[in-house]
């Protein structure tokens, strides 16, 4: 059962989160118009669930994205080199972005302590800035894990002789 569970979250987290966070955007702008345009009156806490739900939208989108290989990169390198040997691109490509993203997850942890550290708080919520700030380790760290799930899978494709794993074609 939790082998289960675990399989499911692998294969779609990010999508359940997405759809969630999606969601909740469109739910808090819609009523926010409604409230404001209908009802002449505005809160102060739907502008500010509805950014960070944003927030959130765009970094677990960013690990989706990685898994899926559905990211921007520059194809036409691809071409130009055999197909058995792709495998190292795709590795030298997806080190670089884990490198990255080790380095922008220990500058990203740095807001998260300080708010911590001086209890800020949102100014509609009056919530702990922390709270939404931890949205972009959180992004990272899901990305890394997809990253290196990505080079074990490459890694495992290419001793058995199938091509690299592409991901989708932007219109497919």
């Amino acid at each position: 059962m939790t082998r289960a569970i675990l399989r499911t979250i692998d294969q779609n987290g990010e999508r359940y989160l997405l759809l969630v966070f999606y969601t909740l955007v469109v739910a808090v702008i819609g009523v926010e118009v409604i409230r404001r345009f209908v009802l002449s009156f505005s809160s102060v806490w739907g502008e500010e669930v509805a950014r960070f739900a944003f927030i959130y939208l765009t970094w677990i989108g960013a690990s989706a994205g990685v898994k899926n290989r559905s990211h921007i990169r520059i194809d036409i390198i691809y071409g130009w080199v055999p197909e058995r040997h792709q495998v190292w691109l795709y590795a030298l490509a997806d080190l670089a972005t884990m490198a990255f993203a080790v380095v922008a997850l220990y500058y990203s942890m740095i807001p998260i302590v300080t708010s911590i550290n001086f209890d800020n708080v949102t100014d509609g919520l009056r919530v702990n800035r922390s709270f939404f700030l931890v949205a972009v380790p959180l992004g990272f760290t899901m990305t890394m894990v997809r990253v290196a799930q990505n080079l074990i899978r490459d890694v495992r494709d290419h001793r058995a002789g199938r091509p690299v794993y592409r991901g989708k074609k932007l219109f497919e």
